[in-house]
Parts: structure tokens; sequence; C-alpha cells
């Protein structure tokens, strides 16, 4: 990736920007419209929400009044855990379709693996693919052992498993198991909620490369293939997100970083989803 709107290959032929912008806990109507309508005229395309964030409507306003031609854009929405079965997943699609306003989703992802729902769900989002409203399905928050369990049925595999992934949580195994089966990782909390701000390493190479400590680390994010969806309400960071592209981490700094793993989650660990 050397720009913005560069995009990474998936499994079923679709192109998706490598990185783009969450909205995760920014209030709906004026904040996310605001935010999202800036993001876009900055050269983001890619707009990672979920039903469960609340804020959908907001965000569809803002790419109606964007300017931009729908299909230079790639927007994310995610079925919430009490929206999981076949027919509620259905309803909780056409749900987030209508407070988009849009007639298709880009990608449409599961939130979280809740046993003995999520392929009854994943069932009912191939059937939705099959219609063209959706380019992509997913997951989002799945161990090895789920997507063995969802493998099981699955007649498409997913194209995109979204993850909590930072040096502080790099994830090999995962890594390594969507590489083999075409399955693209991509981060959430890239920054591990702003908790890797003031590692050392980090900010060693940071004053290194005449970055921030936030441009290394969706550096790294970038130089190992994921797909990253920072979240950030300022505009003066928004412009420094994006720009990660004019520069590169050597080897042995990829190495460093990766070192830093400590196998720590800001978020919640999967297996909590995985109960009744």
């Amino acid at each position: 990736m050397e720009h913005l709107q560069d995009t990474i290959l998936l499994n079923n032929g679709v192109r998706m920007p490598g990185l783009g912008l969450g909205v995760y806990k920014v209030d709906d109507g004026q904040n996310v419209y605001d935010i999202v309508k800036a993001a876009i005229e900055h050269g983001y395309r890619s707009i990672d929400t979920a039903s469960f964030y609340g804020n959908e409507a907001g965000v569809g306003r803002a790419i109606k009044d964007s300017g931009i031609p729908r299909n230079e854009l790639f927007i994310t929405s995610k079925v919430w855990n009490d929206q999981q079965g076949y027919e509620s997943t259905k309803q909780a699609f056409q749900s987030s379709l209508n407070q988009l306003e849009l007639e298709y989703l880009d990608l449409y992802l599961i939130h979280w693996p809740i046993r003995d729902q999520f392929q009854e769900t994943w069932r009912a989002m191939e059937s939705i693919y099959r219609t063209g409203k959706i380019r992509a399905i997913g997951v989002s928050n799945f161990h090895i052992h789920h997507l063995k369990k969802l493998k099981e049925t699955a007649k498409y595999v997913p194209a995109i498993n979204q993850v909590e992934f930072h040096p502080h949580l790099t994830q090999r195994a995962l890594r390594d198991y969507c590489k083999k089966e075409g399955i693209q990782l991509e981060a959430w909390s890239p920054l591990k909620r702003g908790q890797l701000l003031d590692e050392p390493l980090i900010n060693e190479l940071a004053k290194k490369h005449g970055k921030s400590a936030a441009q290394i680390i969706l550096r790294w994010d970038i130089q190992h293939g994921v797909i990253t969806i920072p979240k950030t309400t300022h505009i003066g960071r928004m412009k420094e997100i994006a720009d990660i592209f004019h520069f590169q981490l050597s080897t042995e700094e990829m190495a460093q970083l990766d070192a830093l793993n400590c196998d720590d989650r800001s978020g919640s660990n999967p297996e909590k989803y995985d109960k009744k």
C-alpha cells in the first residue's frame, strides 16, 4: 500500500481499502455526521460502523452529503449479538440498510461468535450475499476454533475476520490460520485504545522516523498486510493517521515491535461470547 485509497483484494474478488475509519462510541447525529463527512473529504473511503454503535443514521447522512459516488466508498456494518439467528439476522441487515439509507453494503460482519447461533447467522448472511445486497461477508472476533466450527456448515469462506490486533496482541496463530484459509485479517483497536502511545520502543521509533507513535503502529499493521480501522474524532489526527505511506519500518524494527506481544487485550475476549 502506497496511498490512503489503495485496496486489498478479498477472497471473492472485491477490493477493500487497507485503511479506514472506525466510528465506535461516536455519538449519532451531528457528531458522527461531521466526523465521517470530514474523513471522506480528507480521502478516506472506508467507514466501519455497526448496529450496536447506534450511529448508522448519522453515518448514512454523511455518505449521502459527501458528494462522492457510492461505488467509490466501502461501508461496513455488523449484526449484533441479540440480533443473531436466521430470520433475525435478515431483519437486522435490512434495519441497518434502512438506517444508512443505502441500497447495499460493501461488507457485513457477525459482530461476536455467539455459540449455537453464529452458524445460522452465517447462513442468513450467505442468503443475503447471494441477492447482491452485500458485496462481501465476514466475521469479527472469531478465534480459530470458531472459524473451524463455521467451516463445517458454511458455503462461503469469510472474506474478513476483524479482531483486536496491535503490538501487545499480535495474534500470530490466528493470522497464520486466516492466511492459510484465505481470510483477510482486519484490526480494530489498533492503538489499544491509546494505551500503546506511551510505549518506549514505539516512541523511540517515532523519534527516529520523525513520525508519531500512532503512525508507527499503523505502519506496522500495514506492513503485516492487516487492514486497519483506527478511530479518531479529531481532524488533525485524521490527517496524521492517513500519512503513513511515505516511510517504511525495517525488518528489524518490525521484529522489535512483534516482540512487544504479551497477549494483552483492551477489549473483551471472544471466549466470553462463546456461551449461552
